[in-house]
């Protein structure tokens, strides 16, 4: 069966006056399924409400558009109530309880990426909601909730029956909901637009990676993610994961050009993409991208906490380690075609601004 990777957009999955919750399907995109890979997309209206849930897979939260507030509950811990904006990433491990608020004229769009290995079904999370009209109260009988919490059954009734929202609500205006805590962003969030870069190359692109020194969490997640920004017509170097991970990609901005080769050198994925795109890299494939005039950003995990790539380009790449006789045995070319080669992208750089 040919492999498809061609980048897709989310379907809506449910919503309503205070937002919708979108999500990548595995059945038109395999390598999901493939790769046990989630990703969805959470847009919050004014005054909406993503009720309080909590899920089967661990993720990456990071916020593309807008500012609002984000609750989080780490098992047997107090509420961390967050204050986010366009730029956060947030950990989020198994077993966290979250909720999410928008109180600004802007919508608030927060992407999640994750892993699937344990969730129920391979390529998509689930989500288990703590109240509203499919939230777990519902299932159990007015008297197991009633003795769980102490309660009459009159009283069950108006707590569990109460809300008939489904997953967002929109709450009134006149509710004054919780305010962020000062300090409870410490550990918990990184703005990858503020944060120092991991690369930076003149006129050529930049990088902030998520790992556990500047976001602790993400040892627990299991798996490293970056914002990577590129300038007009700059390249980012050809290059693979030589530990077996994948590299999923959600495209924030711009628009650009990306090749995918695979095994017997065949290319697998020519494309152009733009703001809203996801696709995957296969293990060990190779991927490289070339930003039209307005440049090109993405947000990626790789399913491995501490990614190693091999670029096949600049001076740390493994043409440069290579001995000239076998460079010119294995390309079958003379010296001076060799050491033209070997001559060219001296320096470390992973992205190339475009030729003067």
């Amino acid at each position: 069966m040919e492999l498809d990777l061609s980048p897709r957009l989310p379907k809506k999955v449910y919503g309503g006056e205070g937002g919708s919750y979108f999500a990548w399907c595995p059945e038109e995109l395999p390598m999901l399924r493939e790769g046990n890979i989630g990703a969805a997309k959470l847009a919050l209206e004014k005054y909406g409400l993503a009720l309080p849930r909590y899920s089967d897979s661990p993720k990456v939260a990071y916020v593309l558009q807008g500012a609002g507030t984000a609750g989080i509950v780490l098992p047997e811990k107090e509420e961390k109530v967050i204050a986010i904006k366009k730029g956060d990433s947030i950990a989020l491990p198994f077993g966290v309880v979250t909720w999410w608020f928008n109180n600004e004229d802007t919508e608030l769009v927060v992407l999640f990426l994750g892993e699937t290995h344990k969730s129920h079904k391979a390529g998509q999370f689930t989500d288990f909601y703590l109240t509203g009209s499919n939230g777990i109260f519902t299932g159990f009988s007015t008297e197991f909730v009633g003795r769980a919490w102490d309660l009459d059954e009159t009283t069950v009734k108006k707590l569990v029956g109460s809300q008939t929202g489904n997953g967002i609500v929109k709450v009134d205006a006149s509710l004054k909901m919780p305010a962020p805590k000062k300090g409870d962003r410490d550990g918990f969030v990184l703005n990858c637009l503020e944060a120092p870069l991991d690369v930076d190359i003149k006129d050529g692109g930049r990088v902030v990676v998520l790992n556990t020194k500047n976001l602790p969490l993400v040892g627990e997640v299991g798996f490293g993610a970056d914002l990577v920004r590129i300038d007009g017509h700059s390249m980012c170097s050809p290059g693979f994961s030589c530990d077996s991970a994948l590299q999923v990609t959600y495209i924030v901005g711009g628009s650009g050009r990306v090749q995918i080769v695979g095994a017997d050198g065949k290319r697998v994925l020519e494309t152009h993409v733009k703001a809203g795109a996801l696709f995957i890299v296969p293990r060990f494939f190779v991927v490289s991208k070339i930003a039209d005039s307005d440049g090109l950003s993405w947000f990626s995990i790789v399913t491995t906490p501490d990614p190693i790539f091999t670029h096949l380009a600049g001076r740390t790449s493994v043409w440069k380690a290579l001995s000239p006789e076998v460079l010119q045995a294995a390309f079958k070319v003379d010296p001076e075609v060799e050491k033209a080669f070997r001559s060219k992208r001296t320096s470390d750089a992973i992205f190339f601004p475009p030729s003067k």
